[in-house]
């Protein structure tokens, strides 16, 4: 995979309850190459679960897309899929707490066989798989769980700067993605607080990795893959979007999670409060948006907030859309 990384640069990191069909398709629109689904239990699919095959539905046009799988019974882990991604780094007590996600960071045998095992089912499809700085504080073993997951047969690994027992506390250490890029031949992925085209510019000069990872950043904002691409060709970054195109991008993915889910998409409350974040009006109309359940509900509070950040906007002499303090204006 050392070509491909060569022109898929900018990926979207698998985050469950988020990256679905719409924030793909917004993401990839920006300047996204890989977009990632949200996690799969590699189990269930095996039993043909339909409440777990959903997440596997493709945008329109999505032609370069992982799919993470993720568990901890090698015969479970061989789905016929187009492209995977075995997660060894959730933190998450519900999922490490079963032995998946992080949890694998501390049996990396179970973890080889587990990608050896994949390999042997769909030798013609990539493998790769993401993991953490190591399972315990202060406890670094991802160069070492990197080896081993490439002598298994991972075609690429990622890594996020972080310990699985920081959660998402603290910064993350890019140091690691340099370590690992050092201890393996195959392509490197860096992730952890790339929040700006800038920071994506930074981690590769910084660290060698071949590509960049965009997770939380990408919340609300699928704007940083353009500024992200800008960075990377040497070309200024675009300007941040204004209010209206804010608003308007929180408009057009409520409008495609319609279209796939139908009149009830509650999902929508966290994208919308992310959409606002920092806007005037934002702390009050994110509990609106908790009441929200049909686009129409969405559209009102969409409609109300704009028209309050234009005359907050206004009175103050601005129009920009430069974020507030949470919390300082009311609708």
């Amino acid at each position: 995979m050392q070509d491909y990384f060569k022109t898929h640069q900018l990926l979207l990191a698998p985050m469950a309850g988020v990256t679905d069909e719409a924030l793909r398709t917004l993401c990839l629109e920006q300047g996204a190459d890989v977009t990632y689904t949200e996690m799969v239990s590699a189990k269930a699919l095996s039993f043909a679960n339909q409440k777990t095959r959903h997440l596997l539905n493709m945008a329109e046009g999505e032609d370069q897309v992982a799919v993470q799988i993720f568990g901890h019974e090698p015969e479970a882990m061989g789905p016929r899929l187009a492209y995977l991604d075995v997660n060894m780094g959730c933190p998450a007590r519900k999922i490490a707490g079963k032995g998946d996600g992080s949890a694998l960071m501390k049996d990396p045998e179970l973890a080889a066989r587990i990608i050896a095992s994949i390999c042997a089912v769909v030798p013609d499809v990539p493998v790769t798989c993401k993991f953490r700085r190591g399972y315990y504080q202060d406890q670094e073993s991802a160069p070492e769980f990197a080896k081993r997951m490439e002598q298994a047969g991972a075609a690429a690994v990622a890594v996020h700067g972080r310990f699985a027992q920081q959660m998402y506390i603290g910064s993350a250490d890019w140091g690691v993605i340099s370590r690992v890029r050092e201890a393996v031949n195959v392509p490197v992925i860096g992730n952890g607080d790339v929040r700006s085209g800038a920071d994506a510019l930074r981690m590769v000069r910084e660290t060698g990795c071949h590509a960049v990872m965009i997770a939380r950043a990408a919340e609300g904002n699928p704007w940083i893959f353009a500024q992200a691409k800008a960075a990377l060709a040497g070309q200024p970054e675009p300007p941040k979007p204004t209010l209206d195109e804010r608003v308007a991008m929180a408009r057009r993915h409520a409008q495609l999670l319609f279209q796939r889910e139908g009149k009830n998409m509650v999902r929508m409350r966290k994208h919308a409060a992310w959409y606002m974040t920092g806007l005037p009006g934002a702390s009050v109309a994110r509990g609106k948006f908790n009441q929200c359940v049909t686009l129409e509900d969405f559209n009102a509070v969409f409609d109300e907030l704009l028209a309050y950040a234009h005359r907050f906007l206004e009175a103050h002499g601005s129009a920009s859309c430069a974020p507030q303090a949470q919390g300082s204006t009311d609708l």
